[in-house]
């Protein structure tokens, strides 16, 4: 009898100590989560540059290996260029050819505005040949009435008279033979005029082909530049798989560039964890690949939408059955400058975290 009773004893014994651990542990978690928000829903990130060539082509060679530590500025591979040079020397070709044009253009210019002032030299060389016909005509004219006056009077002979006459006619003849020469000279300088308006015009239409082929041969001479990829940032290489001889085309994403050198946290909590967080509060990390050290941190930034609403099919509760979810909000979480740099090095995109802010 006196045995059953220790047994009892140690029995009440244990329960007890087992409640009150129970109702020290769940008292201490009530006090800490009227000051603190967690969520172990966080993963570290870092900016990921893809690796995507501006052209396309055959690799010619690879100098980087997985998981190898580049610096902004070094040769990741390069594409063969054959076909590349040939479009550049193409393209040096159409220019030399347009400034041909160009020269060809402003030479002939040249005999057009020669054309141009003779032409305007015989219009002003008729004219003053038109005046002094004019001028003969008017004396021819003054002759023939005297002597026509004459010849009425019987004082001179008909044959005077047929002189005066004459010259009267050729007078007139001359004149209109300077005013048709004045008219044709006229129309030659017209038309010279305007071959000279059309040679300056063919001049500007020769220098835009000009600046055409240039950008021609400066396009093909920066899509000769892209058959080298460099590093973008300082980081480190994803793996890398690509060989010499592989066909890479412009715009494929081949492999990717980690930005080593930033990271932060995104933890996504639930939108009913949100009232008290503000943006600057203080944030313990704790990264599940490394227990027992803990990280400082603030909260940087809240996202604008909740995670669901950046998915690809984004829910829509105005249609079917509604079932209401709690949603998560993306949180950005900043490392401060408190923490060991050595420790950071070590610490991988996608790692999942534990975060705890603190409200107070």
């Amino acid at each position: 009898m006196e045995q059953k009773k220790k047994t009892n004893k140690k029995f009440i014994i244990i329960i007890s100590t087992l409640v009150l651990v129970g109702l020290v542990y769940g008292g201490y978690k009530y006090i800490h989560s009227l000051s603190h928000e967690s969520t172990d829903d966080a993963q570290i990130e870092s900016n990921m540059n893809s690796i995507i060539p501006h052209v396309g082509g055959y690799i010619d060679k690879v100098y980087v290996t997985d998981n190898q530590k580049v610096k902004k500025g070094d040769t990741l591979f390069t594409i063969n260029t054959n076909d590349y040079l040939v479009k550049l020397e193409q393209a040096k070709a159409q220019l030399a050819a347009a400034e041909s044009q160009v020269n060809v253009a402003e030479a002939s210019i040249g005999s057009y505005r020669a054309n141009a002032a003779a032409s305007t030299a015989q219009v002003s060389s008729a004219g003053g040949n038109i005046e002094s016909a004019r001028i003969k005509l008017g004396r021819a004219t003054s002759d023939f009435k005297r002597y026509e006056n004459l010849y009425s009077n019987h004082s001179i002979t008909a044959q005077q008279y047929e002189q005066a006459l004459a010259a009267k006619e050729e007078a007139e003849n001359q004149l209109k033979i300077l005013q048709s020469q004045q008219k044709a000279a006229s129309s030659q300088s017209n038309a010279a005029n305007s071959q000279t308006t059309i040679s300056e015009k063919q001049v500007n239409v020769a220098e835009a082909n000009v600046k055409s082929a240039q950008a021609m041969v400066d396009a093909a001479q920066l899509n000769l530049d892209y058959t080298v990829v460099l590093a973008p940032i300082d980081g480190q290489l994803s793996e890398v798989n690509m060989q010499p001889g592989q066909f890479v085309q412009a715009g494929q994403s081949l492999f990717y560039l980690i930005n080593t050198d930033n990271k932060w946290v995104v933890a996504n909590f639930k939108e009913t964890q949100l009232d008290k967080m503000r943006v600057g509060q203080k944030v313990t990390i704790e990264i599940d690949a490394y227990p027992g050290e803990d990280f400082d941190g603030t909260i940087a930034t809240f996202s604008p939408a909740t995670g669901s609403k950046f998915s690809l099919l984004p829910p829509d509760n105005a249609t079917g059955n509604f079932v209401k979810t709690i949603q998560r909000l993306p949180v950005k979480i900043e490392f401060t400058k408190n923490n060991d740099a050595e420790k950071l090095a070590r610490l991988r995109s996608g790692m999942n975290a534990d975060v705890d802010v603190h409200l107070k």
